[in-house]
């Protein structure tokens, strides 16, 4: 088995975000435009066989994981067939899904069952009108529900991701970290980015993660804690003393932790992104549909992938949205 490449500036990169769809059945504020976007045209977007063979040719280059992402991956026909597909490429260790958890209750056995080991949910609030209005779409849904769902499937660890916003929805700070008291959830809080078209949203509604952290503590006492046992993320973590799970912080704003990213990213119609803020990517749909190796792009693409993203001075390599990269 052979030790990931590293990219130019040292780091190993062995995770692959892959994203299945630019479409979802959201509008979250801070992630899609509320009239959507100009969706891809099916041609362009990569088939699960031509997925398969990505993943199968990056696998010898020391390639371990794997994340699911879109737009909303679960609105994608026959998502388990891809799961189990990618499930039996040699070397692959791990296979996450980034979902908004809509579709959890009636797929996370199935998916399970075809090889998936673990579920991130977006989950922005727990209250359904706020729900509904900052995913501008009401489909009745509950996360509590879904990531209950996921735990019972054995999709663990299962981690919420809430993107904290000033005056939207940061007064509900506490009410996710009670979570984590009496079930093994592992909440993470990620500080907005304001990205393209969602300019309505600025400095002014992040919440620094320190911030975050000290109106937890009303809690009780913060201990650092390990992440959970499978993960790749940039997460730091705490648990509420005697609490079962753990509450994480992500913070692309205030505390960059680009010098440990060990990661690259696949877009919907087949262009590797090696940076989620840049502009560097590397077309390999098209070699992929001439029958060229792509073992050599993605090592050059490494070789060029930058020391760290450019949001802080809001050079965000021409995106509109982050539902165009998979977040």
């Amino acid at each position: 088995m052979n030790a990931p490449l590293k990219d130019q500036h040292g780091r190993s990169i062995e995770y692959l975000r892959i994203s299945i769809t630019d479409r979802c059945n959201f509008r979250c504020v801070y992630c899609m435009p509320e009239a959507g976007l100009d969706w891809l045209p099916k041609a362009e977007i990569l088939s699960y066989e031509e997925l398969e063979s990505v993943v199968r040719q990056l696998a010898p280059l020391g390639l371990r994981r794997l994340r699911i992402t879109g737009g909303e991956p679960t609105i994608r026909p026959d998502l388990s067939t891809l799961i189990r597909m990618l499930r039996a490429v040699p070397g692959i260790e791990d296979i996450a899904l980034s979902t908004n958890g809509v579709k959890l209750p009636a797929m996370a056995r199935e998916l399970a069952a075809a090889g998936l080991d673990r579920v991130n949910m977006s989950t922005d609030s727990l209250r359904p009108d706020r729900i509904a209005a900052i995913a501008r779409r009401n489909l009745g849904f509950d996360p509590v529900a879904a990531a209950q769902a996921a735990l019972e499937a054995g999709l663990e660890p299962v981690k919420l991701n809430v993107v904290v916003m000033r005056g939207i929805n940061d007064d509900e700070i506490l009410d996710f970290a009670r979570l984590t008291l009496e079930q093994p959830l592992h909440v993470r809080f990620i500080e907005l980015m304001p990205v393209g078209e969602m300019a309505h949203l600025t400095n002014d509604h992040i919440v620094p993660s320190d911030e975050v952290l000290a109106r937890i503590g009303e809690l009780g006492a913060l201990h650092p804690a390990k992440g959970p046992k499978r993960g790749n993320g940039p997460a730091t973590y705490h648990r509420i003393a005697g609490a079962k799970g753990t509450v994480g912080v992500i913070t692309p704003m205030t505390h960059t932790y680009c010098g440990s990213c060990n990661r690259v990213r696949l877009t919907a119609d087949g262009r590797l992104r090696t940076c989620l803020y840049g502009d560097h990517e590397v077309n390999l749909r098209d070699p992929l549909r001439r029958g060229e190796p792509l073992a050599p792009l993605f090592v050059q693409a490494l070789a060029e992938k930058p020391l760290e993203h450019q949001l802080l001075k809001l050079q965000v390599g021409g995106l509109r949205a982050l539902s165009q990269v998979g977040g």
